[in-house]
């Protein structure tokens, strides 16, 4: 007995003094396992009397059951330490703030269509869409295209292949058809995502929407944005046209007053026909508006050419009207100095972060915003 008390004793000051789960399982193994000293001891018992077995199997078992104890209680002391050395190693500083995270913005051309309607708004305008694939009598006949115009043939627009009918589709070159689909009378209601279609004069639209053309450059690309503006009504003149361009382009680039000169041009669907510039300042790699001496193309304009009004059912001794169409794009770099167009749709995150608008930014009440 004088033996087991001595192995306990060993067996007890080598289990505390274990220093992790490694050394503690190998003494386990040396005490319980297969060839262990308390296992060897239980082996013994078989050898024994029977009342030698009564007094030492106990004894034994006794001691088996204690080291056991022993074992798990120390395994359980380790395995907390571990715990508490991994939480203190591992510890977060719940005050610091978060890692940032990318934020997602505004692109620049859909601010600067959000800015041009709720100027346009503010000024009586109401809105009009249409589809992106149009057929030629839209885009092109009833705008007042000869048949062999030049903006027809393939270095300008996109055409599909001809359909079983023989047609050819294409994607819409202007916004302009959407003038046609909104004065012209239908007995087909369009589509529910057609705004504004087949109204009665007077009419007073804006048409914001995608463009194609096949041109790329600094200054163009092959898909841009556009926004169309029409007026029908009766004694309607270019003095309207310029006083309605002239208002825009004032609270657009928020300024009190801007210059603007027309130069004659030509336009099939507009008659007369101009293009308007607005003084400029390119000096020092960027352009001011409103100062300098320079001109900048900003929109192209005229007053509705008679046969389109007949073409779309209305009397042009009784009414008249005009147009305008702006581009989107150029307009957004000219107010926020984008260098390139093409930048515009190089899906550049860095680009977009930097030009780029929050979607909770308050909005700037000198352009037309609220």
């Amino acid at each position: 007995m004088t033996d087991h008390a001595q192995l306990e004793a060993d067996l007890s000051a080598q289990i505390a003094a274990a220093p992790d789960a490694a050394a503690l399982e190998a003494l386990r193994v040396a005490a319980l396992g297969k060839s262990g000293s308390i296992s060897g001891l239980l082996k013994s018992l078989g050898s024994m009397s029977p009342d030698e077995r009564k007094t030492a199997g106990p004894a034994i078992n006794g001691l088996r059951d204690r080291v056991s104890a022993a074992l798990a209680e120390r395994k359980a002391a380790l395995e907390a330490a571990e715990l508490d050395a991994r939480l203190a190693a591992e510890r977060l500083d719940l005050t610091l703030p978060a890692t940032p995270r990318r934020k997602g913005a505004v692109h620049p051309t859909m601010q600067v269509m959000d800015e041009m309607i709720a100027i346009f708004a503010d000024m009586g305008f109401a809105l009009a869409e249409g589809p992106d694939i149009e057929d030629d009598f839209h885009n092109f006949t009833a705008l007042n295209f000869p048949p062999r115009h030049p903006a027809r043939e393939m270095h300008d627009t996109f055409f599909f292949n001809p359909g079983p009918d023989g047609e050819r589709k294409l994607l819409r070159t202007h916004t302009s058809p959407v003038q046609v689909r909104v004065m012209q009378k239908t007995n087909t209601p369009p589509p529910a995502s057609w705004i504004a279609a087949g109204q009665d004069p007077p009419i007073r639209v804006i048409v914001p929407g995608r463009t194609y053309r096949q041109d790329s450059d600094a200054t163009h690309t092959p898909m841009f944005h556009q926004m169309e503006g029409l007026v029908i009504d009766r004694n309607i003149h270019m003095g309207h046209l310029k006083w309605t361009i002239d208002t825009f382009i004032a609270r657009f680039f928020e300024l009190p007053s801007v210059v603007t000169r027309f130069r004659p041009h030509h336009f099939p669907f507009t008659e007369p026909s101009a293009e308007m510039d607005v003084q400029c300042d390119t000096s020092g790699g960027e352009v001011k508006v409103g100062q300098g001496t320079e001109w900048s193309e900003i929109v192209g304009c005229g007053m509705v050419h008679p046969n389109i009004l007949r073409m779309c059912g209305l009397d042009p001794d009784e009414w008249q009207g005009f147009a305008f169409g702006f581009g989107i794009d150029r307009l957004g770099r000219l107010k926020y100095g984008m260098p390139d167009l093409r930048d515009m749709f190089a899906s550049d995150t860095r680009w977009l972060s930097h030009y780029g608008f929050s979607a909770f930014a308050t909005p700037n009440p000198a352009s037309g915003l609220s």
